[in-house]
C-alpha cells in the first residue's frame, strides 16, 4: 500500500517536472523568436529615427549634394504597387485556395496546382523580376508601376493560395452538410459559410503574402525601376521604399545613409500598422460579416 503511494507520488513529481521543462522550452523558443524582431527593430529606431521629421513625408529626394529632403514619393509609390499586388494577387489566391480545398480534391489538376503553387513560392524573387521584365516591360518598351505590381501580385499568389485551402480543410465537412441539407448551392456554401467561416485564417495568410512582398526591392529594379519625382502614374516608373532604401544605402553620402534608415524603420512600422489594422478588423467581427 505505501509502496504504490509512493510510486505515485514520484510519478506525479515526474510529470510536474516534465510539464515545467517543456513550458520552459516553449517560453525559451518564444523568445528565441521573438528576439531578433525587437533586435532589428530597436536597431532601426537606434539608427533611423534621429532623421525622421515632417520633411522625410513630404520633401521628394534632394538632388546628390544636397542636405534634407524625404521620401514622400517613395512612400506613396508603395502604397500604389502594394495596392495593384493586393488587386491582382487577393482574388486570384483565394480563388485557387477555393479551388483546391473544395472542388479539386484529389483531382490530377489540382495536384498540379498544389505543385506549381509550392514551386512558384520558392522561386528567387529576382528570377520574378526578370521574368516580368521580359513579359511586360520588354514588351511596352519601358518600365511602369504596372509592372512592378503584377510582380509583386504574382509573389502574393501561392503564399495565399496555400493559405486559403488549409484554412477551409479545417472547416468541420457538418457545416457543408448543413448548408447542403438545406438546399443552399456548394458555391453559395462555399462562399457565405465556409470561406466566412475560415476568414480569419484567409485573412492571416493574405497579411503574410502583403508582408513578404512590401520589403521586396530585386524584382522592383527590373520592372518599376525607381522615380526620384512625384509619379502615381501605372504606365511610367514609379518611386518605391525598398528602391529608394537600397539606393541610398550603396551611396557614399552620409546624409544618404542616414535617410536610408528612416526609410527602413518607416517601411516596417507601416507593414505593422497595415497587418495590426486589417487583423483588428478581422477580429472584431467586421471582415466575417458579423452584424
Amino acid at each position: 500500500m505505501k509502496a504504490g503511494v509512493q510510486q505515485n507520488k514520484v510519478r506525479s513529481a515526474i510529470r510536474t517536472m516534465v510539464d515545467h521543462l517543456a513550458t520552459g522550452l516553449a517560453i525559451l523558443a518564444t523568445i528565441l523568436v521573438v528576439a531578433p524582431l525587437i533586435a532589428i527593430f530597436a536597431y532601426l529606431i537606434y539608427k533611423g529615427a534621429s532623421s525622421l521629421n515632417l520633411a522625410f513625408f513630404t520633401q521628394i529626394p534632394k538632388p546628390i549634394g544636397e542636405s534634407g529632403g524625404g521620401m514622400a514619393n517613395a512612400i506613396v509609390g508603395s502604397g500604389v504597387l502594394l495596392g495593384v499586388a493586393s488587386l491582382l494577387g487577393i482574388p486570384i489566391g483565394i480563388g485557387g485556395g477555393i479551388y483546391l480545398a473544395e472542388f479539386g480534391r484529389g483531382t490530377r489538376f489540382a495536384n498540379a496546382v498544389r505543385f506549381t503553387a509550392d514551386v512558384l513560392n520558392g522561386v528567387p524573387s529576382i528570377v520574378m523580376g526578370i521574368a516580368i521584365y521580359s513579359l511586360i516591360v520588354f514588351q511596352q518598351k519601358h518600365f511602369s508601376a504596372l509592372s512592378g505590381g503584377v510582380a509583386l501580385g504574382i509573389m502574393m499568389i501561392p503564399t495565399v493560395t496555400r493559405t486559403t485551402e488549409e484554412m477551409l480543410l479545417m472547416v468541420p465537412n457538418s457545416i457543408r452538410e448543413a448548408a447542403l441539407g438545406l438546399g443552399v448551392p456548394t458555391w453559395r456554401s462555399v462562399l457565405s459559410i465556409t470561406l466566412k467561416t475560415a476568414s480569419p485564417g484567409v485573412i492571416t495568410g493574405c497579411m503574410l503574402a502583403f508582408a513578404r512582398v512590401a520589403g521586396e526591392t530585386a524584382p522592383l529594379i527590373f520592372t518599376a525601376l525607381g522615380n526620384q519625382f512625384w509619379s502615381t502614374s501605372l504606365n511610367e516608373p514609379i518611386a518605391a521604399l525598398p528602391l529608394q532604401i537600397y539606393v541610398y544605402a550603396i551611396s557614399p553620402y552620409d546624409d544618404q545613409h542616414r535617410l536610408a534608415w528612416a526609410g527602413a524603420l518607416v517601411l516596417i512600422i507601416l507593414i505593422v500598422l497595415a497587418v495590426s489594422l486589417v487583423r483588428y478588423v478581422a477580429s472584431r467581427g467586421i471582415l466575417k460579416g458579423a452584424s
